[in-house]
């Protein structure tokens, strides 16, 4: 399995990178990288990995796409950059997956235009594994697409689908439609119209989800417009952080808690890693035609090594084919 991996993108690059890669690599024998980035930076990283040295290649890409820049004006400009190499290795066959941590317009405008959409597919939607107490649910869109039609949001719960089928072994999704009420007639034009389109689509459509059930384990697909998803996301990261500070001060704040927070340190690990987004890797670019994985800007080793391995899970598992093969065999919604 070859992946390529940005090694300029994200906060703690090139260093979070080459990290993550040489744990990916130590963890699966299989697995081999190219590296594209400034190659004297990427270097410095590398001391200490010469067991998985021969599996990484070093690809000059002195151009970087920044996140202060156009995208498409990036992706079309910057022809040096890892984002423009990596999708076209994808594209070429010369890679099985892509992993960035870098700009996320980047990632969206290179995918689109210069990996390619999936025939049948209208918008390649971002779609994040989020923690809701029992385990994870996958939210799409959440910030691909700002403005939707309900068409979109068909295609994003059939990708969805496929996704959690093939990636997290799930048999039958339950899928979901984020709304302001549970009953069908609730919400605006957009969701009125998607109703209908889910309940005939062949998934487990379980009905509208309220923002108060996202987290309830209620559906294991949450399809929103990007602007709502990437409200939910947003918020679920900052009240995440508030609410674990809080806890944090208050254990703190004399003997007694302090006392309370020793005996119960285990559990506070437990619900850290159940919160921690490095665990998961990144949120899969769906709809473009192959394994494109966009990780958190703030990645470090770890989650870039989570989210090389998502993508090499995608691409042996054929989660691009598998929606193109869907999307050829279904109707369109207004047939």
């Amino acid at each position: 399995m070859r992946i390529f991996v940005d090694a300029m993108g994200g906060d703690l690059a090139p260093q979070a990178p080459v990290e993550g890669t040489v744990e990916a690599l130590r963890r699966n024998p299989e697995l081999t990288v190219t590296l594209a980035g400034i190659v004297t930076e990427i270097e410095k990283y590398l001391a200490g990995a010469d067991d998985v040295r021969s599996r990484i290649t070093l690809l000059d890409a002195p151009e970087v796409i920044t996140n202060h820049e156009s995208p498409v004006m990036g992706v079309r400009k910057k022809t040096k950059s890892a984002t423009v190499l990596g999708m076209l290795a994808v594209r070429d066959k010369e890679a099985d997956g892509f992993v960035s941590a870098g700009s996320t317009g980047a990632v969206l405008a290179g995918g689109m235009f210069r990996l390619g959409r999936i025939p049948g597919v209208e918008r390649p939607a971002l779609a994040p594994l989020m923690p809701n107490g029992k385990g994870y649910f996958l939210l799409i869109d959440c910030g691909a697409n700002v403005d939707c039609k309900p068409e979109y949001l068909r295609q994003f719960a059939i990708m969805g689908d496929i996704y959690m089928r093939r990636v997290q072994g799930m048999k039958e999704p339950r899928v979901g439609l984020l709304n302001i009420g549970a009953e069908s007639e609730k919400g605006n034009q957009l969701t009125k119209e998607t109703y209908p389109l889910l309940e005939k689509a062949p998934l487990h459509f379980v009905g509208n989800v309220e923002g108060r059930d996202v987290t309830n384990d209620v559906a294991d697909v949450i399809v929103a417009d990007g602007f709502a998803g990437n409200l939910i996301l947003k918020f679920m990261e900052g009240m995440a952080g508030t609410l674990l500070g809080i806890i944090k001060k208050e254990l703190l704040s004399d003997f007694r808690g302090k006392l309370g927070a020793l005996i119960a340190k285990p559990a506070f690990k437990r619900v850290k890693k159940l919160m921690d987004y490095t665990e998961v890797g990144g949120a899969p670019l769906l709809g473009v035609k192959g394994a494109v994985v966009k990780a958190h800007g703030s990645s470090n080793g770890h989650a870039i090594a989570c989210a090389i391995r998502q993508a090499a899970v995608m691409a042996r598992t054929g989660v691009a084919q598998t929606i193109e093969e869907t999307l050829k065999t279904m109707p369109q919604a207004d047939e």
